[in-house]
Order: structure tokens, then C-alpha cells, then sequence
């Protein structure tokens, strides 16, 4: 009797503490300030601390009631799911958690607070122990629908379809109008090859909304996936029958009876068709088709459907393929696609995607660039915006090292596609070749702010890369840096920035360790490119390493086809520190004669025989 009376005390003591929490934090922002939000943390932190006092005690003692089968046990329970709900409103994740934790020792089934600790779980990261609760939730309560839809999503993002579909077949049993979870089913049952349970299904659907092209096509295709051509075609016809008006079904229903090899009866269908509209371009599609070996006829076909103002951009484009591909079989004779492609260019509301088409289609038959220049402008003036065709523009112009051009057409696409990132680096590429630094640098800068999660990390890696050049050209050192972390963050093998930040970073005696290890990538990337080799003698000569940076300043000097003269004194202050004097001497000679003009520095070597820093 006295337990009782100290629960209840200490649940009337929680309680109290609760009540002025809730008091307090339901005080408006206006007239309550930041002083009521601390008052209210204070109490909220009193009330679990004191019923962690409480769980201690009751546990401790061995004849609690606390967890046992009780009223008391259930009203702490319900005290303790309260507190977890109020914690978890005010964004206190964890405190809600303990709250929780010690509801499912008062009551291991309780569903609900199974599911909201899961929750918790989840988004800490912990997907086992939350997918666990989750189970649990929704095996204790298979009535309540969001346990299995929770459930049901957790197993799709484990990628787990088979144990996603039980929870979502238990929803249905208890309520089979749930759309919703219908259309989920039948995506799984789809994918999980259960062609019979996808069929039950889509006639269950079919029962709540009616006959549908989605629903009924559907269910032909599975039929025919599964070899049952009778109950496909079945199913197609009676879309045709209850819209006799619409073509498509009609040509849907010849091409199912064609494919069962029910040939004479398929064709009559569309004879019918052509009887009704002689133009109809449905009927024609699948004559086309059907006599795509027979060259006289299909280019007949052919010519009367791209005529044809009925015909729809993708099934015109869709045809354009299919004559491509058709003409490839014949011989690769290109002279009737050109005209064709001429035909269709000189409409007054010519597609831009059939000019790309037959851009492509030139560069297929390895036509001149002009001449698909010519038909890529005509793109442009149909679609200002096409990224795709002025990009092509912007290659072609590079290739003709026409950096003016490339410039151009970039400036123009950046007021069309803002966003396209290819367009900043080839503009910050050609004025960075026309020596035009600061305007590069603009470029680049420009760029580098429409980068997002989908761009291309070799792009954005040269982006960096070739910003850190700029910077280091500037004298900048600290951007530069960081522009090139920021080019190996999206690149790690990125060789060009790996050498170029190795070099400087040698050069400035910084972070040696870090240099060496750079640097050892590109060497190993290009073994013989004297550049690298070179950067590395010249670190590991930082590093007072100089027997091994000989080694490779040899390697870099055989491999040096253009006689660099930075690269051969290198080699002469390599070998002077090493102690080598006079074939040091020999190669800073060597190195005076290769460059253009007077080098104070390395004559005084000379004169001293001996190496100076500069």
C-alpha cells in the first residue's frame, strides 16, 4: 500500500512539473520572449530527470509494480507516452526516445509507441533497429494502416519487394478501395513477375474506376509477356469496342492480332480503318510496318505519313529513325534521307529536334562541319534555347581553334541556358588561350555558381583546376589552394591539378609530405612525362632527399623532347647538392644555352659553382 502511495505521489509530482512545462511554452512569442523558452527547457528537464528517478527506484526494488502487468503500470504508461509526444512536438528527439524506451518496458505491445521510437531510429541513422520496431508495430497491429504503409516503404528503400509487398497486401485485405495502395502493388507485383496476382489487380481497379487505356493496356501486355495472346487481344478489342471513335485502339488491336499470327483478320481491321479516314496515319503506321522489307512500299508509306500534318512530333521522329535505319540496311545510300530532312526543314513550323536529328545524321555519314553548321543554325532559329545544337556549334569553333566564335556563341547561350555549365568553361577556355586572364577568371567564377549535384565532375574538376592556375598567376595562394581542393574533392586523379599544386606547393616549401604524395600519383598515372618527373625530383629535393631525386630528374631529362631549360637546371642544382659539382656546372651551361636571353641566377651558379636559392 505504501508503493501505491509513493507512485501516485511521484506521478502527481511529474505531472505538476508537465503541466507548468505546458503552461509555459504555449505562452505567446509576443508577450512570453526567449526567458519563457529557457523556463520552459528547465521544466521539461526537471520532469525526466524526475521520472528517471522514478523508473531507478521501481526497478530497483524487486517487488515493483512499476513493470508489471498493473492499472498503476498502464496509467504510467499512458503519463510516459503524454511526455514522449509533448517532447517529441517540441523537436527534443532524444528526451522523447527515453520516454518511449520506458513505455515499451511498461508495455512491450504497444504498437504505437513501437512505431514512434522507430521513427526516432530512423532518422539517427539506425535502419535495422528502426525496420525492427517497424515490424514489430505493425505485427502487434495489423489493423492500423500507417504501420504497414511505414512498414512497406522502409522495405522498398532496402530494396527489399517481396517483404514491401506483405504489409500492402495486409491493407488491402482490411480496405480494397485504397487506390493508392493498388497502384503500388500492382508496380511490385509488375516487377516481381506475379503476372497472376498483377491481373487481380488491375480488375479490381478496373471495378472501381471503369475501363481505362492505362488498365487495359496493361493488362494485354502482361498477358502477352506470358504468352497468353488470346486473353490480350480480348482485352484490346474491348477498348477498341467501347471507343470506336479513337484510331489507336483499332491499330492497337491489328498490331495484337498480327503479332498472334492472325495476319488476314489484322489486316482487315486496318483496311476498315483506311476505308473510314484513307489518311488516317494510325492505319499507316502499322502498314509501314508491316511491309518495312518491301522497299517500293514502305518508301511510299513513308513519304505519306512525314507529309502528314496529323502525325505527331515523336511519332515523326520515331519515323525518321526507323528511315534511318532502314536506309543503313539498303546500302547507306544517303541522298533520299537528305531530302527528306529537306522537306521537313522547309515546313513553316519545322521541329528543331528533327534538325538535330539530321545533324546527327550528317555526322553519321561523316559530312563536312559546315555543312552541319548550316543545319545547326537552322536549329538555333527555331529554338534559340537549344543547349544541345549550340554546344555542337561551340565544339566545332573549338576544333577551328576559332576561340572569337566560341566566345560568341557561349555569351549568347549563357542569356538562353544560364545554367548549362559547358558554356562557362569553353568561354573561360578560349579567352584563357587568347591569354585574356582576367576574363577567363570571370568565366569561371560564373561557372562555378550554376554547379550542382548533377554536374559533370570532370567539368567541374577543370573548372577548379584551372581557376587555381589563374589565382596562382594573380599571386593569390590561399584561393588558389583552395581551388585546387576544391578540384580533387570532385576529381581525386585529377593529374594536371595533382602536379600543378604539388609544384607550388614545393616551390613555396609548404607541406612537403603532402606535395610528395600528389605528385608520386602523376608519375605513376604518365611514368614518362618529364613535367611530373620533373615536379617530383624537385620535392624530394625539397625534402634534402637528393640521391633519390637525381634518380628521377635523369628520368625526366631523357624524357624531355623539348629541351626545357627549367627542367635541365633543375637537373644542375639536383646534382650540386648530391655533391656533383662539375656535372652540375655542366648541365646549368647546358640549361643557359636552351633558354631565350640572360638568367643572372644561373650564371652566378656558374661563376660560384655552387647552387642558389632564388
Amino acid at each position: 500500500m505504501k508503493r501505491l502511495v509513493y507512485l501516485a505521489a511521484t506521478t502527481f509530482m511529474g505531472l505538476a512539473i508537465v503541466a507548468q512545462a505546458m503552461d509555459v511554452a504555449s505562452t505567446s512569442p509576443t508577450t512570453a520572449g526567449s526567458g519563457n523558452a529557457a523556463v520552459s527547457d528547465t521544466l521539461a528537464n526537471a520532469a525526466t530527470t524526475h521520472w528517471q528517478a522514478v523508473v531507478d527506484s521501481m526497478r530497483a526494488t524487486q517487488d515493483s509494480v512499476l513493470f508489471s502487468n498493473t492499472p498503476d503500470s498502464s496509467r504510467l504508461y499512458d503519463i510516459f507516452f503524454m511526455e514522449a509526444m509533448v517532447q517529441r512536438q517540441r523537436s527534443n528527439a532524444q528526451r522523447a526516445s527515453q520516454m518511449l524506451q520506458y513505455c515499451l518496458e511498461l508495455k512491450p505491445q504497444a504498437s504505437e509507441a513501437c512505431f514512434f521510437l522507430a521513427q526516432y531510429y530512423a532518422d539517427q541513422g539506425k535502419a535495422e533497429q528502426a525496420l525492427a520496431l517497424l515490424e514489430r508495430a505493425a505485427t502487434i497491429d495489423s489493423l492500423t494502416a500507417i504501420y504497414q504503409e511505414t512498414l512497406a516503404q522502409a522495405h522498398l528503400s532496402h530494396k527489399d519487394l517481396d517483404k514491401a509487398i506483405e504489409p500492402l497486401e495486409r491493407i488491402v485485405k482490411r480496405d480494397n478501395n485504397r487506390e493508392d495502395v493498388l497502384e503500388l502493388l500492382l508496380r511490385l507485383y509488375v516487377q516481381q513477375d506475379r503476372h497472376d496476382d498483377a491481373v487481380a489487380v488491375l480488375n479490381r481497379l478496373e471495378q472501381l474506376n471503369g475501363i481505362s487505356e492505362r488498365l487495359s493496356l496493361t493488362k494485354a501486355g502482361i498477358y502477352d509477356h506470358i504468352g497468353r495472346m488470346d486473353e490480350a487481344i480480348a482485352e484490346v478489342k474491348a477498348l477498341a469496342d467501347q471507343y470506336p471513335n479513337d484510331m489507336a485502339y483499332r491499330a492497337e488491336y491489328a498490331r495484337m492480332l498480327y503479332k498472334a499470327n492472325r495476319e488476314k483478320q489484322a489486316r482487315r481491321v486496318v483496311a476498315d480503318m483506311l476505308a473510314d479516314d484513307p489518311d488516317n496515319t494510325d492505319a499507316l503506321s502499322v502498314l509501314y510496318l508491316w511491309e518495312r522489307s518491301n522497299k517500293a512500299m514502305a518508301d511510299s508509306l513513308a513519304d505519306r505519313l512525314l507529309a502528314s500534318p496529323a502525325l505527331t512530333s515523336e511519332n515523326r521522329l520515331s519515323l525518321l529513325r526507323e528511315e534511318i535505319d532502314r536506309a543503313e540496311e539498303n546500302g547507306g545510300d544517303s541522298t533520299r534521307m537528305l531530302t527528306i530532312f529537306t522537306q521537313q526543314l522547309s515546313q513553316p513550323k519545322a521541329d528543331p529536334d528533327i534538325a538535330l536529328l539530321c545533324a546527327a545524321y550528317m555526322e553519321l555519314k561523316h559530312m563536312s562541319h559546315d555543312t552541319i553548321t548550316t543545319v545547326l543554325e537552322k536549329a538555333l532559329t527555331l529554338k534559340p534555347d537549344n543547349a544541345a545544337a549550340r554546344l555542337q556549334l561551340v565544339r566545332y569553333a573549338w576544333d577551328k581553334e576559332d576561340h572569337e566564335r566560341v566566345i560568341a556563341l557561349c555569351q549568347a547561350a549563357r542569356q538562353y541556358n544560364p545554367d548549362e555549365m559547358a558554356f562557362y568553361y569553353f568561354q573561360g577556355m578560349a579567352y584563357y588561350q587568347d591569354g585574356k586572364k582576367r576574363e577567363a577568371m570571370d568565366s569561371f567564377e560564373n561557372g562555378i555558381g550554376v554547379i550542382n549535384e548533377e554536374s559533370n565532375p570532370d567539368i567541374v574538376s577543370d573548372f577548379y583546376a584551372i581557376l587555381g592556375d589563374l589565382l596562382h598567376e594573380q599571386g593569390d595562394m590561399q584561393r588558389a589552394y583552395e581551388a585546387y581542393d576544391s578540384c580533387l574533392q570532385w576529381k581525386p586523379d585529377n593529374i594536371g591539378c595533382l602536379n600543378n599544386y604539388a609544384y607550388f606547393l614545393s616551390v613555396d616549401g609548404k607541406q612537403l609530405d603532402k606535395a610528395e604524395q600528389m605528385s608520386y600519383q602523376t608519375i605513376k598515372a604518365e611514368p614518362k612525362n618529364a613535367t611530373y618527373l620533373d615536379t617530383y625530383a624537385w620535392i624530394l629535393f625539397m625534402q634534402k632527399r637528393y640521391a633519390e631525386a637525381r634518380i628521377y630528374i635523369d628520368q625526366a631529362v631523357m624524357n624531355d623532347s623539348d629541351r626545357s631549360a627549367v627542367i635541365t637546371e633543375h637537373a644542375g642544382d639536383i646534382y650540386a647538392m648530391d655533391g656533383q659539382t662539375g656535372k652540375a656546372i655542366e648541365l646549368w651551361q647546358k640549361a643557359l644555352e636552351q633558354q631565350e636571353g640572360d638568367n643572372a641566377l644561373l650564371s652566378r651558379k656558374i661563376k660560384l659553382k655552387k647552387y642558389i636559392k632564388e
